[in-house]
């Protein structure tokens, strides 16, 4: 972890910005995956912003505690991006895109973290938020190879099946081809932290003593 706030504009990096997925890209391909019957799968990246290659010439102090004896005075050039840079979500985003395009996976032209790749008989849809991905597709053999490559490239943790994406928990049932999405995990950390977890559930959330005529709601 490096300092960031120390950087200088101009000096140190140039630009820093780098997308993330849109929601409504991820509602869009959860209703392809749900119509189609696609696989959906999900991986992370671990230490993400530590793969990406830097642009400009950095250094930095030696960390506390690890200076080499007799060089205290001396500092480090930077080879790889670290996490506290300015421009290390960018620097990740350059790098996973041209490993993409080596792929042969082309950028949606509506969405920047949306990758796809097309096959003789499937196609493959990836999805990036930041170290997150969600990868569907008909053929799980190709879904497999594709793992494969990226372990190869990154440091990746396969997570298996999807179940949850960005807080939002997902259920399934193939056989009725239905795909919910659910944020109760997320309700309830909001209710425990204002202290309503044992508050009773209502149909309607007005006190119990109010009375509506059809007048008052024509």
């Amino acid at each position: 972890m490096v300092k960031g706030f120390q950087q200088k504009e101009g000096v140190d990096y140039t630009e820093i910005s780098a997308p993330v997925v849109k929601l409504n890209t991820i509602r869009a391909v959860l209703s392809i995956v749900a119509s189609e019957n696609l696989y959906l799968e999900k991986l992370d990246v671990k230490t993400a912003f530590l793969h990406g290659d830097l642009n400009e010439e950095i250094y930095m102090h030696q960390p506390e505690g690890l200076s080499e004896e007799g060089k205290e005075n001396m500092v480090c050039r930077l080879k790889k991006s670290l996490y506290g840079l300015k421009q290390a979500p960018r620097q990740w985003y350059m790098k996973f895109e041209s490993f993409m395009h080596k792929e042969g996976f082309q950028k949606c032209n509506a969405d920047h973290c949306c990758f796809f790749k097309r096959y003789k008989s499937s196609y493959i849809i990836l999805l990036l938020y930041v170290d997150d991905m969600l990868v569907a597709g008909s053929d799980i053999d190709e879904i497999k190879n594709l793992k494969t490559q990226l372990t190869k490239e990154f440091d990746m943790k396969d997570l298996g099946p999807t179940k949850k994406i960005l807080g939002m928990q997902i259920t399934r049932d193939k056989k009725k081809g239905v795909l919910q999405l659910s944020q109760a995990e997320y309700i309830d950390s909001v209710l425990q932290r204002f202290n309503m977890g044992d508050a009773k559930p209502v149909s309607t959330p007005l006190a119990s003593h109010f009375r509506l005529s059809q007048d008052q709601s024509p």
